[in-house]
């Protein structure tokens, strides 16, 4: 489980987490000829990590959009996994992060990506205060970012995934580096999941000078529910045993109620839409040591009564990585 907690006395230096994953069952079988485990090692690693979240705002016309994000800091972190347990600790010091232009966001992120065997589980909780739109959406004047102290976005759900394959693919070996594939393999996926979102503010979240684009103009706040089914693929293609590349990919097929808020009013919907989840991951397996690169994330297509296109909702964290197993084996 990961734990973003960063506000004002952090901002200026960036964000301060602490991780730790539970994963519920060791693999109990799998074929060794497709990828090896680590029971009698440390992983050990060092890593920097983004994330990144914000909620696309539809206009009239396609070209006056507008994209409220959250000003996440990078951190650079250090982590261990010993079977069942991994436990990372990281912070996003101030000469890595030049962007307090955009404004300060308070947050508090939980996260939580486990991959039991044969099922892959990711939940989501995050809350976000204080947002900025892009330049290129829109800028006030002296070209500053246009900031919302008062604007909050929240999400919270989860996605459960059968991985009938686990016996020759590991998400493991991609994501946590406490398995190594050495062949490639891959499997079909198949679930569902469940998200509540929301984003609001003090008043109409649309800019003044470009409320005549948005027809939701005088909202001030948005809130939906989410369900539903889905499936999927990932695979890994394994180079000689120690180059890979991790591709997973889930579409999704939801219902989600949604409600729009303006002075006083309430607009309801319930549509029909698509979301997707993906996860990617490059990387070089030695004997002791992992170079590698990943990404897990989700976007969300949200319908409302007072816009003619969806709301977009993305969200995704990834990761820079440099690992190390040691054996702890007595002697």
């Amino acid at each position: 489980m990961k734990i973003y907690v960063y506000g004002k006395g952090l901002i200026a230096l960036g964000m301060l987490f602490f991780s730790l994953n539970i994963f519920a069952q060791y693999k109990p079988q799998h074929d060794t000829g497709y990828y090896t485990t680590f029971p009698k090692k440390l992983t050990t690693r060092f890593y920097f990590s983004k994330k990144y979240t914000s909620v696309h705002f539809p206009a009239a016309e396609q070209s006056n959009d507008i994209d409220y994000r959250a000003n996440t800091p990078l951190v650079m972190g250090v982590g261990a996994t010993y079977n069942n347990l991994s436990l990372n600790l990281a912070y996003g010091f101030g000469f890595i992060n030049h962007d307090d232009e955009k404004g300060k966001t308070k947050s508090i992120d939980l996260e939580l990506h486990v991959y039991p065997y044969k099922w892959a589980i990711d939940v989501l909780a995050i809350r976000h205060k204080g947002l900025h739109i892009d330049k290129d959406d829109f800028a006030q004047g002296n070209n500053q970012y246009y900031y919302r102290a008062d604007a909050v976005q929240t999400l919270a759900g989860i996605a459960a995934y059968r991985v009938p394959n686990a016996g020759k693919f590991s998400y493991n070996a991609a994501m946590i580096q406490s398995e190594w594939q050495k062949k490639s393999a891959g499997s079909v996926l198949y679930g569902g999941e469940f998200y509540y979102g929301a984003m609001k503010g003090d008043s109409s979240l649309i800019p003044a000078a470009k409320a005549a684009s948005f027809t939701q103009a005088p909202m001030d706040k948005m809130q939906f529910f989410t369900v539903g089914i889905g499936a999927g693929y990932a695979y890994t293609l394994v180079i000689q045993k120690h180059l890979y590349i991790m591709g997973s990919g889930i579409a999704n097929l939801d219902v989600h109620f949604s409600s729009a808020f303006a002075n006083g009013v309430t607009a309801a919907k319930t549509a029909v839409a698509p979301s997707f989840i993906y996860k990617a991951a490059i990387g070089y397996n030695w004997k002791d040591w992992n170079l590698s690169a990943n990404l897990a994330a989700n976007t969300l297509w949200i319908n409302t009564a007072t816009a003619d296109r969806a709301y977009v909702v993305p969200t995704g964290n990834y990761r820079f990585i440099l690992a190390k197993r040691i054996d702890v084996r007595r002697k």
